[in-house]
């Protein structure tokens, strides 16, 4: 383990046993610390609770409450006048934690944990960073569904990473280097907290988030600063929190940590987080993130029947599906065996991923990401493509699929057998369980790499509750209805602003993309990161295009216009996901069309070019220097990028925190063994 990052309070939710008791986290200067260690057995757990059993590590008080599969295992208390309790003070199959006292008048807290049981993560458990002794808990009393995944003599020694749950929105997201195996292959990767994907990042609507970036990375094979981009967030008044490197901001130096504070600004959906320098995020730092959500993941996924997580309040969807937690997250990621710095160009995927898991051809059979669900529930799946060069064509054998957002956008509700999705784009759909207890593939091709799904490659499963733990055998059946764009209409009709003609907004801007064989242009120009980021420039006085670095690769945008933005089809490398930072388009002529749409057309923060030219429009009523960039995280590394700076007389007078203005003088200093990736 690198360090000892703060784990948040968010991670954990608290239940009084005798009052509320803030301490265990506030007393420990690291928090939450590593995992030591968990035994897992069948069997008697005689005394395992008894006072001199818990006081033996002097670690802090009463039981861990561990949670498996959404079902709350229960709650213990050691004084003997508390109701009754099955056998040795148990509730139900809880693990104890040590006394911090002898006193039976101690303040007791019980902490909630996740008790992960994913794939490739047996168990994580969770102690207070002042721990003195490995601990080892017997576990007698796991539930019917837990057993079917742990064996009745299990010992599992893990070293450490956080438990696979939501955190936010106030938290630290600490980057370490893992050893990941998500399908079959073991490598080091880049991570959020040790895993991938990421922690989901969830906030209510009108938060605020703060989120502290610590930089622990330590493998020099690959990058070992970072920067954060929190995709689909507009960072209204806070363009220097959007993270892309030499954009707005200078990297975040290994042993650093910068804070990223900004509001949702009333923005509910779906949104994902990822590294935005180089190609560093293709190496696994990538994750969701959710806005509206009010109950924290540890404890939504325990919620009684009739009773789940309530995300925006205001939903007008909400009438549609019955759960939306954080067990209907999709991620659709592309995998590769190698550094993503040293592969070659176009690189070709080892494997697809789906919820970090995955099998490539040839390779093992490891496990396959499994999507629960119950008979004749309705369920909204958030479908993100984490990706960063393929697109995908994702369906479920035997289900249909009603979208009901897109990018973070409420849209009228579309039926469709199969979504094409591209790097950043996201969905909402709502899923009925409609069909007879059983497993059906959750098939993702992609439109590079090995193609069908022998083996379980390309796939996952979703399983009916009661249905057997094998895999399924559910034929491939032609899509009838995929998705098509013209077909997404926002919920509320949102004309585009301006004239509705070609070349009639108040600045048109008609992109020519070309490509040399090595290298990217965009009207002639290759975009390369200037060493000052473009926001530390417009600070420090420069204010029109051509004062602004890199050259020919800044447009300046007047504020309150409306904006035409022109992207050609059929170029080198295409399709290509046009990712705006700071706004959504209205995309008024979709790829492939020759029709105009200026009533309702979708408004998206990700578009993809294809065969012919495809028309967006903006509002620039958001003062900032926005990235307007593939997504194709390999195409942008080699200059496919523009920036937008958008009302540079506001962004001049913006004021930034204290600790944006070390970050350059930090990265400036490096070396180049303190850079890595070489």
């Amino acid at each position: 383990m690198v360090g000892q990052p703060h784990i948040p309070r968010t991670e954990f939710n608290f239940t009084d046993v005798t009052k509320h008791d803030d301490s265990l986290l506030d007393s420990s200067p690291s928090g939450i610390g590593m995992v030591l260690g968990l035994a897992l057995y069948g069997g008697d757990s005689s005394g395992l609770c008894h006072e001199e059993r818990l006081s033996r590590g002097d670690l802090s008080s009463e039981c861990l409450i561990f949670t498996c599969r959404g079902e709350e295992m229960g709650t213990y208390d050691n004084k003997a006048d508390k109701g009754s309790k099955s056998k040795n003070g148990f509730e139900h199959g809880v693990a104890p934690r040590s006394a911090r006292s002898h006193s039976d008048s101690r303040t007791r807290t019980a902490i909630k944990l996740v008790l992960s049981v994913r794939p490739h993560q047996v168990t994580l458990l969770v102690l207070s960073s002042d721990a003195r002794a490995l601990v080892l808990g017997l576990f007698s009393f796991l539930y019917s569904t837990c057993l079917r995944m742990l064996t009745s003599s299990f010992l599992a020694l893990v070293l450490a990473a956080p438990a696979f749950a939501a955190i936010g929105p106030v938290t630290d997201l600490t980057l370490v280097n893992a050893q990941v195996a998500p399908d079959g292959f073991n490598r080091s990767a880049v991570t959020a907290g040790g895993t991938i994907p990421g922690p989901i990042i969830k906030a209510n609507v009108g938060d605020t988030f703060q989120l502290n970036v610590i930089d622990s990375l330590t493998d020099a094979t690959m990058l070992l600063s970072s920067s954060i981009h929190w995709h689909g967030f507009f960072q209204l008044n806070s363009s220097w929190a959007d993270g892309p490197a030499f954009v707005t901001q200078c990297p975040i130096a290994q042993n650093d940590s910068f804070l990223y504070e900004f509001s949702t600004a009333n923005q509910a959906g779906t949104y994902w987080y990822h590294s935005h320098l180089s190609t560093q995020y293709c190496d696994g730092l990538r994750g969701v993130m959710v806005g509206g959500s009010n109950i924290s993941a540890a404890f939504s996924a325990n919620l009684t029947p009739g009773f789940h997580s309530v995300y925006d309040p205001n939903d007008p969807h909400a009438s549609l599906y019955d759960v939306d937690d954080d067990t209907t997250v999709i991620t659709l990621a592309d995998w590769y065996h190698a550094p993503a710095h040293t592969l070659a160009l176009p690189p070709t995927l080892d494997s697809t991923l789906i919820n970090g898991l995955g099998r490539f051809a040839g390779g093992p059979t490891s496990q396959l990401a499994v999507i629960s669900v119950t008979q004749n529930t309705r369920y909204r799946f958030r479908l993100a493509s984490l990706s960063c060069d393929p697109n995908f064509i994702f369906s479920i054998d035997n289900h249909t699929m009603t979208i009901i957002e897109v990018d973070g956008v409420n849209t009228q509700p579309l039926s469709v057998d199969s979504i094409q999705i591209y790097a950043g784009q996201r969905y909402s759909f709502v899923l009925t369980a409609n069909q007879p207890v059983d497993n059906y593939w959750i098939r993702t091709v992609a439109n590079s790499g090995t193609t069908g799904f022998d083996n379980g490659i390309n796939s996952a499963i979703l399983r009916y509750s009661g249905a057997a733990t094998v895999d399924p055998v559910t034929p491939l059946v032609s899509s009838t209805t995929p998705l098509v764009e013209t077909d997404l209409h926002p919920l509320i009709a949102t004309p585009v602003p301006g004239a509705s003609v070609v070349g009639g907004a108040d600045a048109n801007f008609n992109l020519v993309i070309g490509f040399n064989g090595a290298n990217f242009t965009v009207n002639g120009a290759q975009f390369v990161p200037p060493t000052a980021p473009v926001l530390l420039q417009i600070l420090s006085g420069a204010h029109t295009a051509a004062d602004l670095l890199p050259v020919g690769s800044v447009f300046t945008l007047p504020p309150n216009s409306v904006i035409e933005v022109s992207i050609p089809g059929g170029t080198v490398g295409a399709p290509h996901p046009f990712h705006l930072h700071g706004h959504n388009f209205w995309v008024v002529r979709s790829a492939g069309n020759s029709t105009y749409n200026y009533i309702d057309p979708v408004l998206r923060d990700t578009v993809t070019t294809g065969s012919s030219t495809r028309q967006v429009f903006s509002h620039t009523d958001n003062a900032g220097p926005w990235f307007l960039h593939c997504h194709i995280d390999f195409h942008l590394e080699v200059g496919l990028a523009i920036v937008f700076a958008e009302d540079t007389d506001t962004i001049a007078n913006s004021v930034q925190p204290d600790a944006w203005g070390t970050l350059c003088p930090t990265y400036d200093a490096l070396s180049s063994n303190q850079l890595g990736g070489q």
